[in-house]
């Protein structure tokens, strides 16, 4: 291993920020970068040599490779976290504009929601990779919340609370239960995860983790995070009393005015639940 990629990869190892997955994610973004910047001829790197021609070369690559707005920025961040970790903060532009990356584009022109039947579900063999993936059906959980989720002490009647522990960025949230089948799978959920959580006693987050990753792709299940979607499309139509632009729609232009600020609240109360602080994000799950 090359020292750069060594270095890195302690540097990831010592640090505690953010949830599990996004220091999984992370560790493969430098890697892959440290390997970019080795192809790109600088060699006999180290974490401390980052400098800003070697961003900017990593920024020019991006973006002949016509890679999306979304994509760079995170990888930006990235790199902002590696420079923080160096004492080299301002080797990195604080703006993305300052390299010229364009703005993301929240706005997606086609549904990503995904249905979960029956008979998918008899699939999964392990009975709590099941239950979590009805959760996240139900509410809209992402897959580490309905993973770590514990059932007993997150029921409060007429709404689920979500600890820091368990949601992406430590935000805590409340997603209503509103029909009598969200209240069956969550009583359901209770029984099989007793006092504790869904990660069965025996078992870590990550080994429960790979369990359903192995047991979702046996089913044949990909892309769960469109379970997501299909919530967010389903609580758009139950809030406004019209379907999403992804679902068949009028699009904002569409609206009349008093529509236009239904849509708004709507999407904002949606954003919201499902544990994101703009409403922004709402056209990503429901176009616009």
């Amino acid at each position: 291993m090359r020292d750069l990629n060594y270095q890195l990869k302690l540097l990831c190892k010592h640090s505690h920020e953010g949830s599990f997955e996004t220091r999984v994610g992370r560790e493969r973004q430098l890697s892959a970068i440290a390997n970019q910047l080795h192809d790109l001829g600088f060699r006999q790197l180290k974490a401390t040599s980052l400098k800003q021609k070697h961003v900017q070369a990593l920024v020019d690559q991006w973006l002949q490779q016509n890679l999306s707005p979304g994509t760079i920025k995170n990888r930006m961040s990235c790199l902002r976290w590696w420079a923080e970790k160096v004492n080299k903060r301002a080797v990195v532009a604080s703006a993305n504009d300052f390299y010229g990356i364009p703005d993301r584009q929240f706005v997606s022109h086609e549904s990503k929601a995904k249905d979960l039947a029956e008979e998918q579900l008899a699939q999964v063999k392990d009975e709590h990779v099941r239950m979590s993936l009805r959760l996240q059906q139900a509410f809209g959980l992402r897959r580490e919340e309905a993973l770590k989720i514990q059932p007993r002490w997150a029921d409060r009647g007429d709404h689920m609370q979500l600890k820091s522990s368990w949601t992406k960025g430590g935000r805590e949230r409340t997603v209503p239960i509103r029909t009598p089948e969200q209240r069956a799978v969550l009583e359901e959920a209770k029984r099989l995860a007793g006092l504790g959580s869904l990660i069965p006693g025996g078992r870590n987050y990550i080994e429960q983790l790979r369990i359903y990753e192995r047991h979702t792709a046996n089913a044949g299940l990909s892309k769960m995070h469109g379970l997501r979607h299909a919530y967010a499309q389903q609580r758009y139509l139950e809030l406004t009393g019209w379907q999403s632009p992804h679902c068949g729609g009028p699009s904002r232009v569409q609206l009349t005015k008093s529509q236009r600020d239904i849509d708004q609240r709507v999407r904002l109360t949606i954003s919201v639940e499902l544990g994101h602080v703009r409403e922004q994000i709402t056209a990503v799950y429901l176009g616009r």
